[in-house]
């Protein structure tokens, strides 16, 4: 009996014995089996996660950032302890003891699930992280067998810490936030240091479904699952009982509740110039890095004198919008039934998608038009007891343009522009004299564009770049991407290396009709005036910007050595030797003009412009520097009285220096009393060249000081003429003068630096005959010669091309250009003549 209970038993016992080996052999076997080719964990210990690339100004300030997964990375040792805790309490409260895999964790949740409880997968945080890193998210066997394979794997390589690390940092906490320090910034506008209790518990909700717990759409359940987060915070002894409570009974506050700013907030708007860094950027070091390499990027940017170009470009652009007098609007509409409350026409207009980076202006709503004025809600500006209002004054300078394309008669009253739920812009007018509110006054963003820009002549480092009006009206940057015709702001290309190859500022071109037989076509260049002069010193050319002069000129030279200075300066990659060419008809970019024209200032010298000073990547180390010059003293402990630190350049020389000094000696002429006179005083010495092309498609002024060179284009994107009296004087070389007179109050400015090598003659500006030396008068004009070089006077060029002896000649003085005229405010101004320039397109007018 005993013997037969025994057998039973040892049968029972063998068949467990048997099962469980066969059980442990075959979960051996799965194992073993799906070990096999996993994926290298290790790799992990290199872990360099996709992070935030983010833009400085020269303070130090953050202007703006880009990235592909919106992360900032935080090593373990800078996480605080409340934050782990926080995530270790919501999801592996057992993280700092297991394997890598929650036994009971597991058996428990397989009971929850046969007793028709909630699915849950009872993942470790280590589990997680081969998941989101290694594995698929699919709900599988085999995956979760894998996951647990690598887990155990993980544990024995790195510590819990880099595990925990890795963790935090790559786990997806929504609106675009990946990691909790981004999150926190997200939701929180704080550092990870910065987190209470209640904000810790509210990021470690997320992981489970970030989208379910949004802190508006879904404010309840976000508080019960945070609260479900600081009990289990309370229970493992994180958080003492009062501070359990006092964190329970706390508001959600939020970014997204309106309640805390947001971080973007406190950024200035993206514009052209870190939109700039960024297309180069990605260009120089791939998208991925730039997106996702977490550089740190020093901007050249100038914010003060940014601003300051910004605005000097949308007073010129609206100027001469406003001069047309056509009214456009935004061509937005608010459905009128929008209208009936407050709080429903802002939310409809927060909603419209219109330009809200111009300074001064704001997007507003025309709530109700009367016999006389017209009622507007604006955005950002609080209702008073009597509305907002656009008086008839302020219309009676447009048009409207009817659906058949004409235009009405000019506007009377607000009704005759605007209707019920048009969105427009405005802005506050105010006194000059005390700043008060006068009434608001209606905007528009132009048609017509333009860019500039403004750099640093012996650094190259861009200080302002504007590329149109607006950026979020049109992000087209049309100083670096818009390749126009400089018209005559590229003769001073012709003239270097007319000087480089042995003529100087006395020697005397012919001014007179030229006719080129190109095909079937015959081509008539013109001065802007219609008019010829005859044999005139090359200085008054380029002052006056002589059309005839500077073809004749270019053949002389030949359009091969002025195609290769064109290249040498930047200008173009490979110039055409076209003799239109001379003057202007190959396309390029403001941003290759204004740097060519900087090494004229700098006595001759090659300059690259930048926007960026240094880049730095994720680690901290130096991936690119702009400034290769060597300071040979800084590492001296001081230095004499009144000596300043030698600095080193190898910068190569694209022009002798004498030749530069000729050259802005000539276009100092152009400001003083040329095609820019009377349209820039800044109060230092200025040099500069204006440029309008055919029927003033493009106009151009670009100019310098001793330390700073800046330049205006202006024109609409799909070339149209701009109208009669348009010009780079009229219209850009006033630009340039309201951001330089800014410029120099910052920067400085004096005399243009006289090189070594050369000796001053006086001479006839008008005849180029040589003067003696004490001569005075308005004709008198003291040029610079190189030494050795003897100047022959009286001797004329031509190109080669004939001039009659019966040509009708202008007298000395006469004035070549000027013409006055009655601009559309009343206004007496003096313009340049249009021209007729033949049956070619040949660039440059004047």
């Amino acid at each position: 009996m005993i013997r037969a209970i025994l057998s039973f038993f040892g049968g029972i016992f063998s068949l467990l014995t048997i099962g469980a080996v066969a059980v442990a052999l075959t979960i051996g076997a799965i194992f073993w089996i799906y070990g096999r080719d996993l994926p290298n964990h290790e790799q992990l210990a290199q872990y360099t996660p996709k992070t935030i690339s983010r833009i400085y100004s020269g303070e130090g300030r953050i202007i703006d950032e880009f990235a592909r997964e919106r992360r900032l990375f935080a090593p373990s040792e800078e996480i605080p302890d409340l934050v782990k805790q926080a995530f270790i309490s919501a999801e592996d409260k057992n993280f700092y003891t297991h394997k890598g895999y929650d036994p009971l964790g597991m058996v428990k949740a397989g009971l929850d699930a046969l007793q028709g409880g909630r699915l849950r997968g009872a993942s470790t945080i280590t589990q997680q992280v081969m998941k989101n890193f290694l594995l698929s998210s699919d709900r599988s066997a085999e995956r979760k067998i894998k996951e647990l394979i690598l887990a155990s794997r993980l544990e024995e390589t790195l510590s819990k810490d880099k595990i925990l690390e890795l963790y935090l940092n790559e786990i997806f906490l929504g609106q675009n936030s990946f990691g909790v320090a981004a999150a926190a910034q997200t939701y929180f506008n704080k550092s990870l240091e910065e987190l209470n209790a209640q904000e810790a518990a509210y990021l470690a909700a997320l992981p489970k479904a970030p989208s379910n717990y949004h802190p508006v759409r879904d404010t309840e359940a976000a508080i019960e699952r945070r609260n479900f987060v600081l009990r289990e915070m309370n229970e493992n002894g994180y958080l003492t009982d009062a501070e359990y409570e006092e964190a329970r009974n706390a508001p959600l506050d939020t970014v997204q509740g309106g309640q805390i700013p947001s971080f973007r907030s406190a950024l200035p708007p993206r514009d052209y110039f870190t939109d700039e860094i960024r297309r180069q950027l990605s260009r120089d070091f791939g998208e991925e890095e730039f997106f996702s390499g977490g550089l740190a990027i020093r901007a050249t940017i100038d914010r003060e004198m940014q601003d300051e170009a910004a605005a000097a470009l949308r007073k010129g652009l609206e100027t001469y919008d406003r001069g047309l007098g056509i009214w456009r609007g935004t061509g937005e509409r608010i459905d009128p039934a929008l209208l009936g409350s407050e709080e429903s026409w802002r939310e409809a207009l927060a909603g419209v998608e219109v330009a809200r980076d111009i300074a001064g202006w704001y997007p507003a709503v025309v709530l109700e038009v009367g016999s006389t004025h017209a009622r507007i809600g604006i955005e950002g500006v609080e209702e008073d007891s009597d509305g907002h209002w656009i008086p008839p004054e302020d219309v009676t300078w447009a048009r409207k343009r009817r659906s058949d394309g004409t235009l009405g008669p000019k506007a009377k009253v607000a009704g005759d522009l605007l209707e019920v739920g048009e969105v427009v812009h405005v802005r506050a007018m105010t006194r000059d004299d005390d700043g008060a509110f006068i009434r608001w006054t209606l905007r528009q963003v132009p048609e017509v564009q333009g860019g500039f820009m403004a750099m640093d002549v012996n650094s190259g480092r861009v200080i302002a770049m504007q590329g149109g009006f607006s950026y979020q009206h049109s992000v087209f940057n049309r100083a670096t991407q818009a390749t126009r015709q400089p018209g005559s702001s590229f003769k001073p290309f012709v003239y270097a290396a007319a000087l480089d190859s042995g003529y100087s500022p006395a020697t005397i071109v012919i001014d007179a009709p030229i006719e080129i037989y190109s095909g079937n076509e015959v081509w008539r260049p013109k001065n802007a005036s219609n008019k010829f002069y005859g044999p005139t010193p090359l200085r008054t050319g380029i002052e006056r910007s002589r059309n005839l002069m500077t073809v004749r000129l270019a053949q002389e030279v030949g359009m091969e050595t002025v195609a290769a200075y064109a290249e040498r300066f930047g200008v173009y990659d490979r110039m055409g030797t076209y003799l239109p060419n001379a003057l202007g008809s190959e396309e390029t970019t403001l941003y290759k003009m204004v740097a060519a024209y900087a090494m004229f200032a700098n006595g001759g010298e090659r300059v690259e412009p930048t926007l960026v000073d240094r880049v730095q990547d994720r680690w901290g180390r130096a991936v690119y520097r702009h400034d290769q010059r060597k300071c040979e003293d800084c590492q001296l402990a001081s230095l004499e009285p009144g000596v300043g630190p030698r600095i080193v350049s190898n910068r190569e020389r694209v022009m002798n220096a004498v030749t530069a000094y000729q050259l802005t000696s000539m276009m100092q002429g152009v400001v003083e009393r040329g095609t820019a006179a009377g349209r820039v005083n800044v109060g230092v010495p200025v040099a500069g060249k204006t440029g309008t092309t055919n029927d003033a498609k493009d106009v151009w002024f670009v100019g310098f000081t001793s330390n700073i060179v800046a330049g205006c284009y202006i024109g609409y994107d799909q070339p149209k003429p701009l109208g009669r009296g348009a010009g780079g004087g009229s219209m850009c070389a006033p630009v340039f003068n309201d951001f330089m007179k800014e410029a120099v109050k910052k920067y400085g400015g004096g005399p243009f630096r006289v090189p070594p090598g050369g000796h001053f003659i006086k001479i006839d500006r008008y005849t180029g005959a040589r003067l003696p030396d004490d001569a005075v008068g308005e004709h008198v004009v003291a040029e610079y010669f190189r030494d050795g070089f003897e100047p022959v006077f009286g001797v004329a060029y031509d190109g080669g091309f004939a001039m009659g002896s019966n040509l009708p000649l202008y007298s000395r003085g006469e004035d070549s250009q000027s013409q006055e005229i009655t601009t559309s405010t009343g206004e007496k101004k003096t313009i340049g003549g249009k021209a007729s320039f033949g049956t070619l397109s040949s660039g440059g007018l004047y």
